[in-house]
């Protein structure tokens, strides 16, 4: 019984009878889709204050900790690999088109028709990153001049309370994102619900494809995490040049706990311990790239949000401009970076990243339901992928002990002190 009252088994359980039920009663199904409708606004409305808030107090609550030679070659790999993750999602997505098997009977909204057909320049682009009128674009929810408008505000934010020490503006904005984060838990409840209503109408439209669409999806997901993967071994190996048949091991108890609680918060004691008693990373790396690494060091988010805006697009049959591609991959980075900081779980990214490339949301029910599949891959990518680059910033620096590395060698990792890290795996949790 407690199983079931896992979010993620009602939300299962929901999706499973809401394809039977589609597929059953065919047609007639379109007749609870207003039901799944309400469920995704119930989240749309939620999107603006989110980001703005998480932006803010993100930039606002920046310190000048963490500099140095170990900082910038952590930032360096993280971000190196994060592009690179999201190259690779765009690259699988279009050779493999896992959104392709939904072709709607229902027209799209002309208005995001057009606004997907329309290519504009790069200068065009770029200057409509920045909104004339804040309010206008939280009214439409264009969120990149949100992000930009809450990118300044935060940093003037910052600036004013290194004058004055005053922090009540900052302590009042996060108020706000936790009460929003809240209404957002609340929404969460009758997920299951929504979740059926949607499938159910996707499936009697669609038919079995929906089931075909799914496995595409999660197909995608894993070949990319796999090809990412082995490219982060690749290049341990050339840049350390350890045994990488030893890895196994030593990344084995940590991958258990990561793919059976999809959780990198849970599994980061572990890493710690294992970083520096097993692979031989000194502690005061261990420390900070893996700290870091907790929110910044998604890579496996990375790949998956990608992938669902391709996803969405082509299951809209909408083709994306180079600026949206662009764009999709540079939010897909910033979720990770910690920038845009979205808790809340993935139907409230799913959201963000339709609503900011204005990407119709009619395949969304279905990516909320295999999500715990996807968690599952983004997950296991993300933990190890942060020993890797511990790893990496370890060797330029020579603090890898190659004797604990080739087990001839025992060293005791300091005590984890949960509360150091209660930020970062919050923000963590929600990358997963």
């Amino acid at each position: 019984m407690t199983t079931l009252r896992h979010p993620a088994v009602q939300i299962g359980i929901a999706a499973v009878a809401g394809i039977v039920f589609g597929l059953v009663v065919g047609d007639w199904a379109a007749n609870v889709k207003f039901i799944g409708d309400i469920f995704i606004r119930l989240i749309q409305m939620s999107i603006v204050p989110l980001v703005m808030a998480s932006v803010i107090v993100a930039t606002g609550s920046m310190t000048g900790t963490g500099t140095g030679r170990i900082a910038v070659r952590t930032f360096a790999w993280m971000l190196g690999f994060s592009v690179v993750a999201a190259v690779l999602a765009w690259v699988l997505s279009v050779l493999i088109r896992p959104g392709a098997g939904m072709v709607f009977t229902e027209e799209l909204d002309p208005s995001l028709q057009e606004s997907a057909g329309e290519a504009l320049g790069w200068q065009d682009t770029v200057l409509n990153f920045v909104s004339t009128n804040v309010f206008d674009a939280m009214s439409t929810a264009t969120m990149v001049p949100i992000i930009v408008f809450s990118l300044l505000f935060g940093i003037a934010l910052r600036s004013q309370i290194s004058k004055t020490g005053d922090t009540r503006v900052l302590g009042f904005i996060d108020q706000i994102q936790q009460i929003v984060l809240t209404m957002i838990r609340l929404v969460m409840y009758v997920a299951p619900v929504g979740v059926f209503c949607l499938l159910a109408a996707l499936a009697g439209d669609v038919g079995f494809s929906v089931v075909t669409t799914a496995l595409k999806y999660l197909g995608t997901t894993l070949l990319g995490v796999l090809i990412l993967f082995v490219l982060f071994v690749v290049v341990v190996t050339v840049r350390t040049r350890l045994n990488p048949s030893k890895l196994p091991s030593k990344l084995a108890e940590q991958t258990a706990i990561a793919i059976t609680t999809t959780s990198s918060a849970v599994t980061f004691p572990t890493v710690l311990k294992n970083t520096v008693e097993k692979v031989g990373v000194s502690q005061r790396v261990a420390n900070f790239t893996l700290s870091i690494g907790l929110t910044m060091g998604s890579y496996g988010a990375v790949l998956n949000y990608m992938i669902v805006v391709v996803f969405l697009a082509q299951a809209g049959d909408i083709e994306l401009s180079f600026g949206q591609i662009v764009l999709g991959m540079g939010l897909a980075i910033l979720l990770n970076m910690g920038t845009i900081t979205v808790p809340g779980g993935f139907p409230v990214v799913a959201m963000f990243l339709a609503t900011s490339l204005e990407l119709p949301f009619e395949a969304v029910g279905l990516l909320i339901a295999v999500d715990w599949f996807a968690g599952i891959f983004r997950t296991f990518l993300n933990v190890n992928g942060d020993t890797f680059v511990a790893m990496l910033v370890a060797t330029a620096d020579d603090e890898i002990d190659r004797d604990v590395y080739n087990g001839t060698k025992t060293v005791v990792a300091e005590e984890f002190n949960a509360a150091d890290y209660n930020d970062a795996m919050a923000r963590a949790d929600a990358a997963d």
